[in-house]
Formats: C-alpha cells, structure tokens, sequence
C-alpha cells in the first residue's frame, strides 16, 4: 500500500518491525525502517502520549543525501559491490518518538587512588668480559590509598528511543542533539514529515534512561578522580525528582536490501547534526586481495634491502 496518497495525516502498522507510522502529504512505499511494503492502515492509537517537545530538522533531503554520498564514498573500497546501486533517493525523514530524562543523582563511591613516586634502585649486571657490574637506575612506582565519598550531581538532557522500528542502540550512535535548538511541540513544526508514534512503554524508556544516567555518573566520577591514577572504582548511585517528557527527535533513514541473502542495512543520520551512523557490508574477496597485495610489497622491500 502507498502512504501518503490523502491529504490528512494517515497511520500505517508495518509488519515487518512494528512500527506505528503516521504520514502527512508525504508518499513513499516502504517502511523507512526495515524496507517492509507491508503497510497496513489503522486508526491511530489510543493512551499513547503526545509529544511535549520536537527538535526540528536542519537542512533538507538534499544535505542528508550529500552526508550519505560521503558515508558510502568512504567505505566504497572495501564494501560490498552492490552498495554502488544504492538509491540515495531512498532514504528517509523520520520525526523519531523519544524520552527525554533528567533527574538528580546521588551517588557514594570508593576507589584506590594511586600517587607516583621516583626512587634509585639498585641492580647488578654482567658486562661483556663476564664481570659483575653494580649499577643504579630511577625507578617509577605507584602507592595507593583508598578515597570513598559522596557526590550529588543533576543528570539531564538524557533521550531514549520509544520506537519500535529504531532502537535505542543506534540512536546512541548518532546523538547527540542540540537540545538547547528544542521547541515546544506544535503540529505544523512537523507537517509534510512522517512521525512515528510513541511505542515503547513509559516505564521502560524510564529503566533505559536510568542505566544511562548511573554510565554518566560513572564518566563523571572518572574525571572527578584525584592522583596520577586510580583503580577499583565502584559506585552506587539512587536518582530522585526524575523527569521523562515525550519528545521527537529527526533522524533520516535508509533501510537497503542490497543482496536477497544478506541481512538488511540500515543508516541513521541524525536529521540536525548529520552525523551517520551504520555498518557497511564488507567484500572479503576485496580484503583478502588488499592483504596478498600488502604481503608482496613487504616481501619484495625485505628482498631488496637483502640483496642491496
């Protein structure tokens, strides 16, 4: 079936993937996703959130084009042939549903910080008329101490994906966004696009969200560590006063079935920074040539400088 072909907004189930996609004056015949036909009309669904906040899209079809050209320029040595026939008129504009977290964390921790000290050692050795030879030299080593403590910090501007067709892995490639460009949500700021709805549940966005707040913590309290080194480093962290506002984020997307016995590939550009994220199908044909090639100019240098 052909999305787009009304004037108002429509909203198609793919079968393939799952997801939930609604398209106002905008046609195209395969879920940006999975590349699946398998469109099937419904009425949208109930007890789904609306969007509170949208990040829009910067530039159009024709920027996202130009950073998928040089995405698959870059990988075009050693990728696979057919990705030469990829259509870039494929890809897609998606406004993408996503939480949006923050939340204040308090975390206790402890570690052994490590100072760095220099003394003299000294070592014997044999020298070259078989005679024991006394010597000194400067030695670097490490003494540790353990340091535990509390630390309290506002963990914001986390997004997770609530959709069913992208997960919340390959957003994580592409982020982040300027959330400082966020505007609060109206419906013409996403006219003529394809929206996905809301498909994950609340809750587990929230448990994500979570995770990614104790890894941030984490990174935070790796700076924060004192000493020329440190090691052990384990914290507990307890999050309060926790937000998750629904909120659409822009990603462009081309899902290429480039070869009837290999899984699908998809890219993901990030629809305001252009960064692109996927993995390029590798010729191992190609790889295997590269590296017989590789081998003959080393041997044929070890050979010359041999008999030179």
């Amino acid at each position: 079936m052909v999305a787009g072909s009304q004037t108002h907004a429509s909203t198609f189930s793919c079968g393939n993937c799952g997801a939930s996609l609604a398209f106002s004056g905008v046609r195209t015949e395969t879920c940006p996703y999975c590349a699946s036909p398998n469109f099937v009309e419904r009425p949208p669904a109930a007890n789904r959130p609306d969007p509170q906040f949208v990040v829009t899209f910067t530039g159009d079809s024709a920027v996202a084009k130009l950073q998928l050209d040089r995405w698959l320029g870059n990988r075009s040595l050693f990728a696979d042939a057919q990705l030469s026939h990829a259509k870039v008129d494929d890809i897609r504009g998606v406004y993408l549903p996503a939480y949006l977290y923050s939340a204040v964390a308090r975390t206790e921790y402890s570690a052994q910080i490590g100072e760095q000290y220099t003394e003299t050692e000294t070592y014997t050795e044999t020298d070259t008329e078989g005679k024991t030879v006394t010597k000194t030299r400067s030695v670097t080593r490490t003494e540790y101490r353990p340091l535990a403590g509390k630390h309290v910090g506002y963990v914001a501007d986390i997004v997770v994906s609530a959709s069913a067709g992208l997960p919340n892995t390959e957003l994580t490639q592409v982020e982040p966004f300027d959330l400082k460009q966020m505007r609060r949500y109206q419906p013409a700021l996403v006219s003529g696009w394809i929206t996905e709805e809301f498909s994950r549940i609340a809750d587990d966005c929230k448990a994500m969200s979570r995770g990614e707040a104790v890894e941030e913590v984490g990174l935070r309290l790796r700076r924060f560590m004192p000493g020329d080194n440190y090691s052990d480093l384990q914290w507990r962290t307890a999050v309060e006063w926790e937000s998750l506002d629904p909120i659409l984020v822009p990603v462009w997307v081309l899902a290429l079935k480039y070869r009837d016995d290999k899984p699908l590939l998809r890219v993901v550009i990030n629809g305001q920074t252009g960064k692109v994220h996927g993995k390029a199908p590798l010729d191992w044909w190609k790889i295997s040539i590269a590296i017989v090639l590789a081998l003959g100019v080393i041997a044929a240098i070890v050979i010359f400088g041999a008999t030179s």
